[in-house]
């Protein structure tokens, strides 16, 4: 599944005429290399969840003849679910599979797509993919990569369903937006009761002391968020060193 149907708010003024998911780098629009890197992954049915400009982004899809694979399309018609809420919006498009990875459209990376979903321990809600990248908020981890809360270390505030903890006793990763899923998820948001529009990482704080949610952190991992405007010459230098 790839995420696709936020407004694009930093990426404004190109974003007022455009979705997010179409906004150009290296002469073809973020969804096409998304969209590439999960084929080159094996990956022949995709999900993507459309709200800002849908139908821009459903004609795009089907000018490319659906790139040659089983495009399904998730329509947030009445406002953006957020990332835990387009998930569960799009569980009829997603089931029946045991996994399913989801993607960013406005990541680009070199990661080894079929080296991450092969580190995925059995019992595994989700497998999340973090890095040292700096930031203001965490993920923090025990010493088996296991979620165990947030935190913002610039104000301070931790959230865990294990308490008051000290997260200078983690580890603290950047999350990136890609995971890896188990199909139980659906069954884990009805259970804490999750529904309409939330976040995954809401979801993630709340779920990981039933649920066990684990990081993985890559060797070697080019990552850059094309969220912003000021990331966008970034994105080119990546994808040029991928090609």
């Amino acid at each position: 599944m790839i995420f696709a149907a936020g407004l694009g708010t930093r990426l404004k003024p190109i974003t007022d005429t455009l979705p997010k998911a179409l906004v150009p780098v290296c002469g073809k629009p973020l969804i096409a290399h998304v969209v590439g890197m999960l084929k080159d992954a094996g990956f022949s049915e995709i999900v993507i969840n459309v709200h800002h400009f849908a139908d821009k982004i459903k004609a795009y899809v089907k000018e490319q003849d659906n790139f040659g694979i089983d495009i399904r399309i998730s329509e947030e018609v009445e406002g953006p679910l957020e990332t835990g809420g387009g998930i569960k919006f799009a569980k009829d498009l997603i089931l029946p599979t045991d996994r399913f990875f989801i993607h960013n459209v406005d990541i680009i990376d070199n990661l080894d797509i079929k080296d991450f979903i092969s580190r995925a321990r059995p019992d595994s809600l989700s497998t999340i993919l973090v890095s040292e990248r700096e930031t203001k908020r965490y993920f923090i981890f025990d010493d088996d990569m296991r979620l165990a809360g947030w935190t913002n270390i610039a104000t301070g505030e931790v959230k865990s369903p294990y308490g008051d903890i000290n997260p200078d006793n983690y580890r603290k990763l950047a999350f990136a937006g890609i995971h890896n899923m188990s199909s139980g998820i659906f069954d884990a948001f009805d259970d804490l009761g999750f529904s309409g529009k939330f976040g995954i990482t809401d979801f993630y704080i709340a779920a990981c002391k039933k649920y066990p949610i684990y990081g993985i952190v890559p060797e070697n991992l080019k990552m850059v968020d094309v969220g912003k405007i000021e990331s966008l010459s970034e994105a080119e230098r990546i994808i040029q060193e991928l090609i």
